[in-house]
Order: C-alpha cells, then structure tokens, then sequence
C-alpha cells in the first residue's frame, strides 16, 4: 500500500495551487475583511461610493508622469509635464471649480518641480509596467508607477501625493514595493533590491535597500495574508455565515471606506467626510 505504480504520478512535492494575489488585495484583506469581501467575491458587487478628490489628485500625477516618460527626451521639459498635468485633469470629489483649479495649479508645480530635478535624458526601463510572479505559495502581480536602472540594477519607484511626508521605513515596511521587486527582477532577470517612494508634494524620496532576507521576510507576509484570504474564501463557497470568515474591522478608516453605505458598523464607528477631506487642507 502506497507505493506507486508504474505509469502512475506520484503528488509528493508537487505544491498545492497558488494563490494570485495583488498588493492591493492584501492591503484590503489586512484592512478589513468585509471590505474585501465585497470588493472581491460578493455578486453582484455592492454599489461603491463616490470619487475622492485626493484619489482623483493621485491619479492625474500618475497619468502625467506616464504620459511625460513616453515622450522622447528631446520633448521633455519641466513646462511640458507641467502641460501634461493640466491634459490629465478630473475634478471628481472636489468641493467646487475653485477648489479643483487651486489643486490643478498645486499638481503642475509639484510634476514640474520633480521633473525639473531629474536628468533630461533620464529614460526609465518601464512605466505602469504590470508584474507577475511566482514566489513561494503565491502569485504575485501588480502594476509598478515606474522602474529605473542604476549601474545595472532595478529601482522600483512609486509616486506618492497624500499630505503626509515618507521616511524610510515607510519604503522598508512596503509590502507592494516588495512584492513589485521581487516580481521585477524575476520578469526583467536583473537584480532588484532598491525601493523608493517619490513624494512629490514635498520633493522628498524615501528609498530602502532590501537585502535578500528582508524581501524574504515581505514575501512570507504576503503568503500568510493571501493564505487567510484563501481559506476565507473556500469556506464562503462552502456556504458559511459571509460575517463569519469576513469580518468588519471598523475603524477611522470607515469614513473613507468604498462601501460604507453598506455597513452599520461603519457607519457606526466614523463619521461622514466630504470627499475632498482628505486632501489636508482641515
């Protein structure tokens, strides 16, 4: 008994499926249960909640950055990513066109500013480049704002608008940036260990050098959290209590939550914010 037959495979040391997984979806995972749970498997998904101006903000810096590092160099120019700003702009969540133009004018001096301090011909090897890799137990993946080369290794660089100022433990403690640099330097087969925040409000970069066990410690983080979600979503399949595997973990957070029209205890546990609250002007 239990020897294996001829023309038989044997399943020992074949590792069970892995588990895809996103920083963003571990992030939501670690932050709330519940919240994963209805952006991720309730069908139909919940109705979520409107436009946040500091996301709107966050996201047209992006989309002028990325649009600023296709261009050739010989295009580049601090009043051109300037002008890319001004293209790329919402307005979504901003309390009115006032409101909305005081932050446009904000968001062209900080890409301008950014722009104006890198070299001219500065090329990166990729940007809003999308990684995957297998590592571990899981599968990670995820969109990078941007990866450099310095003296033949890979930079993984995010860019950040909130109003809180980054230090280096924020880039050390990362676990997207982690994750991005692991999968980066599998997809790109070159050595990846610098990460960097690039918090354009103040000009300031926060960057840490993993060492290979730091990234390992990340990693171990990130299967653990994707080995919860897994389960809790086998036993929601099995039919259990959705509150049960799925958790609220009310908090501050709740204010800002996409589904919080959905959720007592939310509610309960935060108040209501105007959707430009958080751009930090009190």
């Amino acid at each position: 008994m239990g020897t294996v037959q001829q023309g038989q495979l044997s399943l020992e040391g074949i590792p069970s499926e892995l588990v895809r997984v996103t920083p963003a979806r571990l992030s939501t995972w670690a932050g709330c249960p519940r919240r994963y749970r209805m952006a991720y498997l309730d069908r139909p998904t919940p109705r979520r909640g409107g436009a946040w101006a500091n996301a709107t903000l966050g996201a047209v810096v992006h989309n002028a950055l990325k649009a600023y590092f296709e261009l050739v160099p010989a295009r580049r120019g601090p009043e051109r990513a300037a002008e890319l700003v001004r293209r790329c702009w919402k307005s979504d969540g901003f309390a009115d066109p006032e409101q909305a133009a005081e932050y446009r004018e904000r968001a062209q001096g900080w890409v301008r500013d950014y722009v104006a301090a890198l070299p001219a011909e500065q090329t990166p090897v990729a940007v809003e480049r999308w990684v995957s890799a297998p590592m571990g137990e899981i599968i990670a993946e995820g969109r990078v704002d941007r990866i450099d080369e310095r003296e033949g290794e890979l930079v993984v660089v995010d860019y950040k608008t909130g109003r809180r100022e980054l230090r280096a433990e924020d880039a050390r403690d990362s676990l997207a940036l982690g994750l991005y640099a692991l999968a980066a330097g599998k997809n790109l087969h070159r050595p990846c260990s610098r990460v960097e925040l690039h918090h354009l409000p103040s000009g300031t970069v926060a960057g840490w050098d993993h060492t290979t066990e730091s990234l390992g410690e990340l990693r171990e983080r990130a299967e653990k959290l994707a080995g919860e979600l897994s389960s809790a979503a086998a036993e929601l399949a099995g039919g259990a209590d959705p509150d049960a595997p799925f958790p609220v973990k009310p908090g501050a957070h709740c204010s800002w939550c996409d589904f919080r029209a959905h959720c007592t205890e939310g509610k309960r546990a935060a108040p209501d914010l105007p959707p430009w609250a958080l751009l930090g002007d009190g």
